[in-house]
């Protein structure tokens, strides 16, 4: 499958004079390789509601799961806009990335088992999933939904000696 390229900009507003755009290419690898990230999904009076959680990058988009009876499940059905955070949390390093889009619940046998697939090799156990009636279920036998991010836009905040904000729209 094809990578979607998106349109990348520097803001200069808020980056060093001698920076320079992250390149997507840069972005995707730390999302790849990003253990932990933070799902923020919307309540339904509104309120925000932030978890951590893992992820795996496969296919261009982010997928995630969760209990159907978590509460960023029972949000998820209410309004699908998520922000998906993850990155490094020192001033002196690391880029940390933002991603927004509308998260889409995922039920095909095979994306689900290309899903489980990523998470067995990037997190090994206890991560070990098998497909199960539109969902995926883990070792103790706990059933969770999976959901895939498609990167609307997104922005990359380089720090260390040079900093950077980076957006990319798809």
């Amino acid at each position: 499958m094809t990578s979607r390229e998106p349109t990348t900009e520097l803001d200069s507003r808020f980056s060093s004079e001698s920076s320079s755009a992250t390149p997507w290419q840069e972005a995707r690898a730390i999302l790849d390789q990003a253990e932990i990230y933070w799902l923020t999904t919307v309540r339904p009076d509104g309120r925000p509601h932030v978890t951590p959680l893992i992820a795996v990058w496969v296919e261009d988009a982010l997928y995630f799961c969760t209990g159907a009876d978590e509460r960023k499940a029972r949000n998820l059905r209410q309004n699908a806009h998520v922000v998906v955070t993850t990155g490094c949390n020192a001033l002196e390093e690391g880029l940390d990335l933002v991603i927004e889009g509308d998260a889409v619940k995922v039920t095909d046998r095979p994306t689900l088992q290309r899903v489980t697939e990523g998470f067995a090799s990037k997190y090994d156990d206890p991560f070990r999933f098998d497909v199960v009636d539109g969902a995926i279920q883990g070792e103790t036998g706990n059933v969770a939904l999976v959901y895939k991010l498609s990167p609307a836009t997104a922005f990359g905040f380089g720090k260390g000696d040079t900093f950077s904000q980076t957006r990319w729209r798809f």
